[in-house]
């Protein structure tokens, strides 16, 4: 099990290999789908983005409203494939990573082979264990969006396994 804290440097990830079980610290965006696309939409229209892209670690969720004792609900990640056609621009612009669950195409892998890039993947149906890592959220872009808004998370000790590394070697 190796520990990275966020954000992630290029020689951290020149040393993950596909397979490796991680844990995560640090702070890591959500966006869904919906989230992508006004993303997109922004860069697409010459605007400035409501985060900073560059070195950000995207996490395929939207997290779910809180108990009273907690930063956040549940938290699972959604199917990856779902974002292939944004992923690639969002790597080439600088986004250090992405978190979500199941198989990306070619054209994410070679995005995250020629940025030094690496896609963790996430346990479906573990949202709770994943909820539990988040120490604190806060909703910094589209809230109109609710769940599929962009949220910024702390979190401790994240569990994920490198899906794809950077030299495009893969668990699939």
């Amino acid at each position: 099990m190796k520990n990275l804290t966020l954000p992630l440097n290029k020689e951290t990830v020149k040393n993950l290999r596909a397979g490796d079980s991680v844990y995560i610290s640090g702070t890591i965006l959500t966006a869904r789908d919906c989230a992508h696309k006004r993303i997109c939409e922004l860069l697409n229209g010459g605007k400035e983005l409501p985060f900073e892209l560059k070195d950000a670690v995207i996490y395929y969720a939207g997290p779910c409203p809180a108990k009273p004792d907690k930063a956040s609900g549940s938290c699972g990640p959604t199917t990856s494939a779902r974002m292939e056609s944004f992923a690639p621009v969002l790597l080439d612009l600088g986004l250090g990573a992405i978190i979500g669950k199941g198989e990306m195409n070619d054209s994410v892998r070679e995005a995250l082979k020629r940025n030094k890039s690496v896609y963790f993947a996430a346990i479906g149906g573990a949202g709770a264990l994943y909820g539990n890592a988040i120490k604190k959220s806060e909703c910094i872009a589209f809230p109109e969006l609710l769940s599929e808004a962009v949220y910024r998370l702390e979190v401790v000790d994240f569990p994920a396994v490198v899906a794809y590394d950077c030299n495009g070697s893969s668990i699939y």
